[in-house]
Protein backbone atom coordinates (compact mmCIF):
# COMPACT_ATOMS: atom_id res chain seq x y z
CA UNK A 1 0.00 0.00 0.00
CA UNK A 2 1.32 3.43 -0.94
CA UNK A 3 1.73 6.05 1.77
CA UNK A 4 -1.22 8.41 2.18
CA UNK A 5 -0.84 11.74 0.36
CA UNK A 6 -2.23 14.56 2.52
CA UNK A 7 -3.96 17.28 0.48
CA UNK A 8 -5.25 20.79 1.23
CA UNK A 9 -7.75 22.35 -1.21
CA UNK A 10 -7.85 26.12 -1.67
CA UNK A 11 -10.58 27.68 -3.79
CA UNK A 12 -13.21 30.34 -3.09
CA UNK A 13 -15.78 28.51 -5.24
CA UNK A 14 -17.35 26.22 -2.66
CA UNK A 15 -19.19 23.94 -5.10
CA UNK A 16 -16.04 23.37 -7.19
CA UNK A 17 -13.92 22.79 -4.07
CA UNK A 18 -16.40 20.27 -2.64
CA UNK A 19 -16.53 18.49 -5.99
CA UNK A 20 -12.76 18.09 -6.06
CA UNK A 21 -12.80 16.92 -2.43
CA UNK A 22 -15.45 14.29 -3.26
CA UNK A 23 -13.43 13.11 -6.25
CA UNK A 24 -10.13 12.83 -4.35
CA UNK A 25 -11.60 11.17 -1.27
CA UNK A 26 -12.51 8.19 -3.43
CA UNK A 27 -8.79 7.48 -3.91
CA UNK A 28 -7.29 5.02 -1.40
CA UNK A 29 -3.99 6.91 -1.11
CA UNK A 30 -5.33 10.47 -0.80
CA UNK A 31 -6.62 12.24 2.32
CA UNK A 32 -8.04 15.79 2.46
CA UNK A 33 -6.61 17.34 5.65
CA UNK A 34 -8.45 20.66 5.28
CA UNK A 35 -10.02 23.13 2.86
CA UNK A 36 -9.57 26.90 2.64
CA UNK A 37 -11.50 29.62 0.81
CA UNK A 38 -8.57 31.98 0.09
CA UNK A 39 -4.84 32.41 0.61
CA UNK A 40 -5.12 34.07 4.01
CA UNK A 41 -7.44 31.32 5.26
CA UNK A 42 -4.90 28.78 4.00
CA UNK A 43 -1.90 30.40 5.71
CA UNK A 44 -3.81 30.64 9.01
CA UNK A 45 -4.82 26.98 8.83
CA UNK A 46 -1.24 25.92 8.04
CA UNK A 47 -0.03 27.78 11.13
CA UNK A 48 -2.78 26.35 13.36
CA UNK A 49 -2.93 22.79 12.05
CA UNK A 50 -0.71 20.11 13.59
CA UNK A 51 -1.10 17.95 10.48
CA UNK A 52 0.44 19.66 7.46
CA UNK A 53 -0.51 18.74 3.88
CA UNK A 54 2.05 17.21 1.53
CA UNK A 55 0.43 18.99 -1.42
CA UNK A 56 -1.77 22.08 -1.73
CA UNK A 57 -4.13 22.36 -4.70
CA UNK A 58 -4.47 26.10 -5.20
CA UNK A 59 -6.71 28.37 -7.24
CA UNK A 60 -5.16 31.65 -8.46
CA UNK A 61 -7.95 34.21 -8.37
CA UNK A 62 -9.31 34.42 -4.83
CA UNK A 63 -10.39 37.28 -2.54
CA UNK A 64 -8.27 38.65 0.36
CA UNK A 65 -5.04 36.85 -0.70
CA UNK A 66 -4.71 35.33 -4.17
CA UNK A 67 -2.96 32.11 -5.11
CA UNK A 68 0.22 33.74 -6.43
CA UNK A 69 0.85 35.71 -3.22
CA UNK A 70 -0.12 32.73 -1.05
CA UNK A 71 2.36 30.56 -2.98
CA UNK A 72 5.16 33.05 -2.28
CA UNK A 73 4.40 32.95 1.45
CA UNK A 74 4.19 29.16 1.59
CA UNK A 75 7.40 28.71 -0.37
CA UNK A 76 9.22 30.76 2.29
CA UNK A 77 7.44 29.53 5.43
CA UNK A 78 6.62 25.93 4.48
CA UNK A 79 9.11 25.01 1.72
CA UNK A 80 8.50 21.27 2.09
CA UNK A 81 4.86 21.63 0.97
CA UNK A 82 4.31 21.28 -2.78
CA UNK A 83 1.81 23.46 -4.62
CA UNK A 84 -0.28 22.44 -7.62
CA UNK A 85 -2.02 25.35 -9.35
CA UNK A 86 -5.57 24.45 -10.46
CA UNK A 87 -7.10 27.43 -12.21
CA UNK A 88 -9.20 28.64 -15.11
CA UNK A 89 -6.32 30.80 -16.36
CA UNK A 90 -4.33 29.20 -19.18
CA UNK A 91 -2.32 32.17 -20.46
CA UNK A 92 1.45 31.79 -20.74
CA UNK A 93 2.10 34.69 -18.36
CA UNK A 94 0.03 33.10 -15.57
CA UNK A 95 1.69 29.71 -16.04
CA UNK A 96 5.23 31.14 -16.11
CA UNK A 97 4.54 33.36 -13.09
CA UNK A 98 3.19 30.52 -10.95
CA UNK A 99 6.07 28.21 -11.87
CA UNK A 100 8.61 30.91 -11.04
CA UNK A 101 7.06 31.68 -7.63
CA UNK A 102 7.10 28.00 -6.72
CA UNK A 103 4.23 25.92 -8.11
CA UNK A 104 5.39 22.41 -8.97
CA UNK A 105 2.51 21.67 -11.37
CA UNK A 106 -0.09 23.70 -13.26
CA UNK A 107 -3.52 22.43 -14.29
CA UNK A 108 -6.49 24.09 -15.98
CA UNK A 109 -9.91 23.56 -14.38
CA UNK A 110 -11.25 21.73 -17.44
CA UNK A 111 -8.67 18.99 -16.88
CA UNK A 112 -9.94 15.43 -16.44
CA UNK A 113 -10.20 13.75 -13.02
CA UNK A 114 -7.68 11.18 -14.30
CA UNK A 115 -5.13 13.91 -15.11
CA UNK A 116 -5.62 15.58 -11.72
CA UNK A 117 -5.05 12.31 -9.86
CA UNK A 118 -2.05 11.48 -12.06
CA UNK A 119 -0.54 14.91 -11.37
CA UNK A 120 -0.96 14.50 -7.59
CA UNK A 121 0.72 11.09 -7.66
CA UNK A 122 3.56 12.28 -9.93
CA UNK A 123 4.22 15.35 -7.77
CA UNK A 124 4.26 13.17 -4.68
CA UNK A 125 6.72 10.78 -6.33
CA UNK A 126 9.02 13.18 -8.23
CA UNK A 127 8.59 16.59 -6.60
CA UNK A 128 7.04 18.20 -9.70
CA UNK A 129 5.08 17.33 -12.83
CA UNK A 130 4.50 19.38 -15.97
CA UNK A 131 2.29 18.24 -18.83
CA UNK A 132 3.14 18.93 -22.47
CA UNK A 133 1.45 22.34 -22.75
CA UNK A 134 3.08 23.61 -19.55
CA UNK A 135 6.50 22.31 -20.65
CA UNK A 136 6.12 24.23 -23.90
CA UNK A 137 5.19 27.41 -22.05
CA UNK A 138 8.11 27.09 -19.63
CA UNK A 139 10.56 26.64 -22.46
CA UNK A 140 9.13 29.50 -24.52
CA UNK A 141 8.72 32.07 -21.74
CA UNK A 142 11.40 31.27 -19.18
CA UNK A 143 14.20 30.58 -21.65
CA UNK A 144 13.38 33.60 -23.78
CA UNK A 145 13.01 35.96 -20.82
CA UNK A 146 16.40 34.95 -19.35
CA UNK A 147 15.69 36.70 -16.06
CA UNK A 148 18.35 37.55 -13.48
CA UNK A 149 19.29 33.92 -12.91
CA UNK A 150 19.83 33.28 -16.60
CA UNK A 151 23.37 33.41 -17.95
CA UNK A 152 24.79 32.44 -14.56
CA UNK A 153 28.15 30.72 -14.43
CA UNK A 154 27.40 27.00 -14.26
CA UNK A 155 30.98 25.73 -14.03
CA UNK A 156 30.58 25.38 -10.25
CA UNK A 157 28.37 22.34 -10.93
CA UNK A 158 30.26 19.07 -11.23
CA UNK A 159 29.75 16.86 -14.32
CA UNK A 160 27.86 14.37 -12.11
CA UNK A 161 25.58 17.12 -10.75
CA UNK A 162 24.84 18.30 -14.29
CA UNK A 163 24.08 14.71 -15.31
CA UNK A 164 21.66 14.32 -12.38
CA UNK A 165 20.05 17.69 -13.11
CA UNK A 166 19.45 16.61 -16.72
CA UNK A 167 17.81 13.38 -15.51
CA UNK A 168 15.63 15.34 -13.07
CA UNK A 169 14.48 17.40 -16.05
CA UNK A 170 13.48 14.14 -17.74
CA UNK A 171 11.05 13.80 -14.79
CA UNK A 172 12.84 10.75 -13.40
CA UNK A 173 12.52 9.73 -9.74
CA UNK A 174 15.47 9.41 -7.37
CA UNK A 175 15.39 5.60 -7.66
CA UNK A 176 15.25 5.78 -11.48
CA UNK A 177 18.24 8.16 -11.54
CA UNK A 178 20.14 5.90 -9.14
CA UNK A 179 19.49 2.87 -11.34
CA UNK A 180 20.47 4.74 -14.51
CA UNK A 181 23.79 5.98 -13.06
CA UNK A 182 24.57 2.87 -10.98
CA UNK A 183 24.48 4.91 -7.76
CA UNK A 184 22.65 4.43 -4.48
CA UNK A 185 19.47 6.50 -3.95
CA UNK A 186 21.18 8.13 -0.94
CA UNK A 187 24.06 9.30 -3.18
CA UNK A 188 21.56 10.76 -5.67
CA UNK A 189 19.76 12.55 -2.82
CA UNK A 190 23.11 14.00 -1.71
CA UNK A 191 23.82 15.35 -5.20
CA UNK A 192 20.28 16.72 -5.39
CA UNK A 193 20.68 18.54 -2.07
CA UNK A 194 23.99 20.00 -3.29
CA UNK A 195 22.23 21.19 -6.46
CA UNK A 196 19.54 22.91 -4.38
CA UNK A 197 22.20 24.69 -2.30
CA UNK A 198 24.45 25.66 -5.21
CA UNK A 199 21.62 27.00 -7.40
CA UNK A 200 19.78 28.57 -4.43
CA UNK A 201 16.63 26.70 -5.45
CA UNK A 202 13.95 25.98 -2.86
CA UNK A 203 12.57 22.85 -4.50
CA UNK A 204 12.90 20.52 -7.47
CA UNK A 205 10.75 22.78 -9.64
CA UNK A 206 13.24 25.58 -8.95
CA UNK A 207 16.05 23.31 -10.11
CA UNK A 208 14.17 22.62 -13.33
CA UNK A 209 13.66 26.34 -13.98
CA UNK A 210 17.37 26.94 -13.29
CA UNK A 211 18.37 24.19 -15.72
CA UNK A 212 16.16 25.61 -18.47
CA UNK A 213 17.32 29.20 -17.91
CA UNK A 214 20.95 28.13 -18.17
CA UNK A 215 20.28 25.75 -21.07
CA UNK A 216 21.66 22.80 -19.10
CA UNK A 217 18.69 20.64 -20.03
CA UNK A 218 15.55 20.46 -22.12
CA UNK A 219 12.42 19.32 -20.34
CA UNK A 220 10.80 16.14 -21.60
CA UNK A 221 7.64 14.29 -20.68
Amino acid sequence: MNAIIKIALVDDEVLFRKGIAFLLQREDNIEIVFEASNGEDLVNKLIESEVKPDIIIMDLKMPVLNGVEATKIIRKSFPEIKIIALTSYDSKSFIANMIQVGAVAYLIKNTTPKDLIKTINEVNKKGFYYNESVLKTIQETIVSSKNSKGNLETSFLSPREIEILQLICQQKTTSEIAEHLFLSPRTVEGHRNNLLLKTESRNIAGLVVYAIQNEIAVLTL
